[in-house]
C-alpha cells in the first residue's frame, strides 16, 4: 500500500468514525492526592456476570499508567448538560480539575452532578495498536435518567428518541 492509500484510508476512516454517535465519559484515577481524569468515548459495558466494562486509552496515556498502577478507576458518564465539562477534560494539562465539584468514592475520583459512574477494579487489559483495552469488573455503581452527552459528527449532541 502507498502513502497515498494509507493516508486516504485513514481520512475515510476518521470520517466514517465521526459519524457514529458515542457516549462521553470521564475516566478518573488518582495521582496520589491529586485527582487525574481524561475524556473518552471509546468505552462500553461488556458482560453482566460479572458486571464489567471496558475502555480505550492511548498507550502513552498517564492516565493509563496510574490505573495500571492503583488497578482501580473511575467512569463518569456525562449527561446532556455537560458538554463543557467533557471539552475541560479533553484538553491536555494537570488542572484539569480546576472548578470541579469532585470527591474520592471508592478510591476514584467521582465528579458531582454526573447522572452514571462506576468504580471499576482491572480485571486485564489487551494492547491493540496504539491504544491499552482495559477490562474493569464493577465495584460500585451509581444512576440515574438523564439525557446522554452523545459525540456525533465532531460536536457534542444528545439522543433524541423516535
Amino acid at each position: 500500500m502507498s502513502d497515498q492509500q494509507l493516508l486516504d484510508i485513514t481520512a475515510r476512516f476518521r470520517n466514517a468514525m465521526a459519524a457514529v454517535c458515542t457516549p462521553v465519559a470521564v475516566v478518573t484515577a488518582m495521582d496520589g492526592a491529586r485527582p487525574h481524569g481524561t475524556t473518552v468515548s471509546a468505552f462500553a459495558s461488556l458482560s453482566m456476570s460479572p458486571p464489567s466494562l471496558l475502555v480505550s486509552l492511548d498507550q502513552g496515556s498517564e492516565l493509563l499508567s496510574l490505573i495500571l498502577q492503583a488497578r482501580i478507576f473511575g467512569i463518569n458518564v456525562l449527561g446532556s448538560a455537560q458538554s463543557a465539562l467533557a471539552a475541560q477534560f479533553a484538553r491536555k494539562g494537570k488542572d484539569k480539575f480546576l472548578d470541579v465539584a469532585w470527591r474520592t468514592d471508592h478510591g476514584v475520583p467521582r465528579i458531582a452532578g454526573v447522572p452514571h459512574w462506576v468504580a471499576a477494579e482491572v480485571m486485564d487489559t489487551a494492547t491493540v495498536a496504539d491504544h491499552t483495552i482495559v477490562f474493569g469488573r464493577a465495584l460500585a455503581v451509581e444512576s440515574e435518567i438523564v439525557p446522554p452527552l452523545t459525540y456525533h459528527d465532531r460536536v457534542f449532541g444528545t439522543h433524541a428518541a423516535l
